[in-house]
């Protein structure tokens, strides 16, 4: 009896520690500037479709500077991110891991690192379903050295999807949220219970940390299902990224305000940045919180380029007016360096502003601030303190639908579609 409480225990233990796993994080502080992105196009988040090959680059540094083993596996997981209860053999074909085999010491940079790269996924590891995927590299071939993991989504695109973006009707809101509607055709689909066995999964900017989810169909005619929610598919539709040009450290941008070169990695203190709430929306281009690996004094970024400590500076029109909540900086340069893809700043009570330093590497970084309350535990980012909301905002909203058939295990990825807001519909 009491081994039979001891294994359950262990399961529920082990249960435990699998689902409270993030994705999207590096755990090894000797790794940086890990990029999972479609082959050539560094903005494109990793969504392919199944049972394709070579169709991933992955790129990233190990700062310790010497060649070491390092090998992947893809970990299937259901439409919230908890790991599938199945075999690895169940959605993998072939081999169940493979080893990273490129990798070139740095050359010409100051800061010495190997880079690693990699065409994924490989012929002979080859996930053969569709869904969510964690792609989890480690050392050694050990699953328990765990250097990082990165999120792909697989997709089998058997549903149509007919979006369009608007503005709420709500007048207080009409003004500074994006409202996202959409149509879905199940023809292709078994569906008895609709409630159990579809999800959507609605992404601004591919941000999980506020995605919506759950949302059930407001209409259903036939086949099709309509989502038309004036209070869970509204988002605050924020300002346009902030932005700081890092592909020289020599020649340096404008958002710069000094560098120190003497000293390894070097150091580069940026211009403060100032709460915009106040301030008038102007339209500027960005890539939704995305940055790309590129330099202007190299040939090659991605094994010439150099590092920097980057100083960020937040500065808030009224300190008090932040006393009860917290400031981050968000965007894929904060990705797996703290919780959630989040980069909490650090508080300075003698300057009243807010500090961040990130090792980056060479490249164009887009990034935005975002506010949280202190006893918020797990609550959603906002830019209304930070950055402002308005409607005119330009972004990115993905829709994925995942279908779970009456003997399957897990969630089936099986639509996807992504629209812009630059075509928001008046109404």
């Amino acid at each position: 009896m009491k081994k039979i409480i001891l294994i359950v225990f262990l399961n529920l233990l082990f249960f435990t520690y699998i689902s409270a796993q993030q994705p999207d994080k590096i755990v090894m502080p000797n790794i940086h500037t890990v990029k999972l992105f479609i082959a050539g196009r560094q903005d494109a988040y990793p969504i392919i479709p199944v049972n394709v090959t070579n169709a991933l680059e992955l790129h990233f540094d190990d700062l310790d500077a010497n060649v070491k083993n390092y090998n992947y596996t893809y970990v299937l997981c259901d439409a919230n991110w908890v790991p599938a209860d199945l075999s690895p053999f169940d959605y993998l074909q072939g081999f169940t891991q493979g080893r990273l085999s490129q990798y070139r010491n740095s050359s010409v940079a100051e800061t010495k690192y190997t880079h690693y790269q990699m065409f994924l996924p490989e012929q002979s590891c080859l996930p053969k379903v569709s869904g969510n995927y964690l792609l989890k590299v480690y050392l050694n071939g050990d699953t328990a050295k765990l250097a990082f993991a990165r999120r792909i989504l697989i997709v089998d695109n058997i549903i149509p999807i007919a979006a369009k973006i608007s503005l709420p009707f709500n007048t207080q809101i009409f003004r500074t949220h994006q409202k996202i509607q959409f149509i879905i055709d199940k023809t292709k689909l078994n569906v008895l219970n609709p409630q159990q066995q579809l999800k959507v999964v609605v992404l601004q900017n591919f941000r999980w940390d506020n995605a919506v989810s759950g949302v059930q169909p407001t209409f259903m005619r036939g086949n099709q299902y309509e989502y038309n929610n004036e209070t869970n598919l509204v988002f605050p539709a924020g300002r346009d990224y902030r932005w700081v040009d890092l592909k020289s450290f020599r020649f340096q941008s404008e958002r710069v305000d000094s560098a120190d070169l003497k000293i390894k990695p070097y150091a580069v203190w940026l211009k403060a940045d100032p709460q915009r709430t106040q301030e008038r929306y102007v339209t500027y281009y960005d890539l939704n919180g995305a940055y790309e690996i590129s330099a202007i004094d190299v040939s090659n970024a991605w094994l010439q380029g150099d590092y920097a400590n980057v100083h960020f500076t937040f500065v808030p029109l009224r300190a008090e007016d932040f006393v009860n909540k917290k400031v981050y900086m968000i965007g894929e340069l904060a990705t797996g360096n703290c919780d959630n893809g989040t980069c909490e700043m650090d508080y300075n009570a003698d300057k009243k502003v807010y500090e961040k330093t990130l090792l980056l590497k060479q490249g164009y970084y887009y990034y935005t601030y975002v506010t949280k309350a202190i006893n918020q535990n797990g609550g959603v980012a906002e830019t209304a303190d930070t950055e402002g909301d308005f409607s005119e905002t330009e972004n990115n909203y993905t829709i994925l639908v995942y279908y779970r058939s009456l003997s399957d295990r897990t969630d089936r990825l099986v639509g996807i579609t992504t629209i812009n807001s630059r075509n928001i519909t008046q109404q």
